[in-house]
């Protein structure tokens, strides 16, 4: 189907077609209709499937010339700066105004803005100081939406997207964006939605183009591998998966002092900073960009290669966020795990509740290199162990998987039989007791169980500027903690 199809008005048609877009995503064209019909919506869908466009294409082509008429509501300030260009960029041949609303900078320039705003794209605390200033009155608009409304529910933003609904008329369009629909958001639609329709476009990555591995490997040799990894893979554009920033920190320095060239990014990093590093990103300056979880929701980041997680996230979900960062738009990606002992729980869990297809790779000879880990004295975190200085070209860790004795601390993942040398893997099926062999790979299907994640997770509220969420952006864990 063509855009054409879907009734959109000729001058936003043609900017889309400048852009290189001509054919709507499957979450485009299931809400767009809704929402021109002036239905509630709901749509999940992954990161990356086009979800601003599913509801910026329908705000712009129903825009006044005067007035604020639409308050799109996002958990960070890097999505609210990405949003406004997109719209502008959907928009550029028709006349109208947006206005970003965050944390970190000075109210004032944000107050004159709003004065003349067809369009608000706010993070939650900074568009409440603006409420309790009386800077903006959001009294009259016809649309407000939520974008990444689960990301917001995990930050710890529900009371404050409680108190912003309250200052909305009560007849007005909602729309809510996410990948998952926890307890929260159904609160949300059960309060402030009216009879809402929900539209659900796949959630995970075409197994075709999405090849996904993963090492079994000793945490003090991590960094040696993932050094080797990255000298050896063809990555056009890679993304490192830290589960804390400390860890991002520590991995950055590294590789620095291996003579890889590379960016990082984490919640904690100044605002200005981090969208300079994205756009350097995108623009293909660096390849290697080294990021904790703020990353893999919600921000555009394009034609990423690999996805190579250096640890796992304690929330299993965060697994499908961050390997949603390849294989987009019809490109094949690949995502490579590096588990060590501490990884093996949330592993198991990614295993049993998604369906996810993963085969495990051995690990041949590869250079051992000396790993810095005195950043990480603030606090412990998978794969960071003691540094082990070596040179030269050693054995790699023979313990299941790698062609030797198996270790018994390691789990089995399935069923047993000979292990291959470098490059071969055994072949497990999961969730059946039929094992298929192939030569050199394993193949693993797993079943999946539909789960909905539920439970708020207390986010910090740092303020800077008199904003209330000025540091806040990623920041998913309750205060004091290093997660992102």
């Amino acid at each position: 189907m063509l855009f054409e199809k879907l009734g959109i008005r000729p001058e936003i048609g043609s900017a889309l077609k400048e852009l290189g877009i001509d054919k709507p995503t499957e979450i485009q064209e299931k809400a767009i209709p809704l929402i021109k019909e002036k239905k509630d919506v709901v749509g999940i869908s992954r990161t990356g499937s086009g979800k601003t466009a599913a509801f910026s294409v329908p705000i712009l082509e129903t825009l006044e010339p005067h007035g604020l008429q639409a308050l799109v509501l996002v958990p960070t300030r890097e999505l609210a700066i990405q949003i406004a260009k997109e719209m502008k960029k959907f928009g550029k041949n028709i006349k109208f105004h947006v206005t970003t609303v965050y944390g970190g900078v000075s109210l004032e320039p944000q107050v004159k803005s709003m004065r003349k705003t067809n369009v608000i794209v706010a993070t939650p605390g900074r568009l409440l100081d603006h409420l309790e200033r009386k800077n903006v009155d959001l009294s009259e608009i016809k649309c407000f939406v939520l974008d990444e409304a689960d990301k917001m529910v995990d930050m710890g933003f529900i009371d404050d997207i409680t108190r912003i609904f309250k200052c909305t008329p009560k007849e007005k369009q909602v729309l809510l964006f996410g990948a998952t629909i926890s307890h929260e958001i159904k609160e949300i639609e059960r309060r402030f939605m009216n009879d809402p329709v929900t539209v659900k476009a796949k959630i995970h990555v075409e197994k075709d183009l999405l090849k996904q591995f993963y090492y079994n490997v000793r945490p003090h040799e991590k960094f040696s591998l993932l050094v080797h990894l990255l000298k050896t893979e063809e990555i056009k554009r890679g993304i490192i998966f830290c589960s804390t920033r400390a860890g991002v920190d520590t991995v950055s320095k590294n590789l620095h002092l291996q003579k890889i060239k590379s960016e990082r990014i984490h919640g904690k990093m100044p605002q200005n900073k981090r969208i300079k590093t994205i756009e350097r990103f995108n623009d293909g300056n660096v390849q290697i960009l080294v990021a904790s979880t703020v990353a893999a929701r919600g921000l555009h980041i394009e034609n990423v290669s690999h996805v190579i997680n250096y640890d796992l996230s304690q929330d299993s979900e965060e697994y499908i966020h961050r390997i949603g960062r390849t294989a987009r738009a019809g490109e094949s990606g690949k995502a490579i795990t590096l588990l060590s002992q501490r990884d093996h729980d949330t592993f198991n869990s990614i295993l049993s509740r998604y369906p996810v297809k993963i085969e495990e790779l051995t690990i041949g000879d590869y250079p051992k290199v000396s790993f810095d880990s005195r950043d990480m004295q603030r606090g412990r975190s998978s794969g960071f162990g003691n540094s082990r200085p070596s040179s030269g070209s050693s054995r790699g860790y023979r313990g299941e998987g790698f062609g030797g004795r198996r270790d018994p601390n390691k789990p089995r993942y399935g069923g047993s039989g000979p292990r291959g040398r470098t490059g071969g893997s055994p072949s497990r099926s999961f969730g059946s007791r039929d094992s298929g062999r192939s030569s050199g790979s394993s193949s693993r299907s797993f079943g999946s169980r539909d789960s909905n994640r539920s439970g708020n997770r207390s986010g910090s509220s740092n303020r800077s500027f008199g904003s209330r969420d000025s540091n806040r952006s990623g920041s998913n864990f309750s205060r004091g903690s290093r997660r992102d």
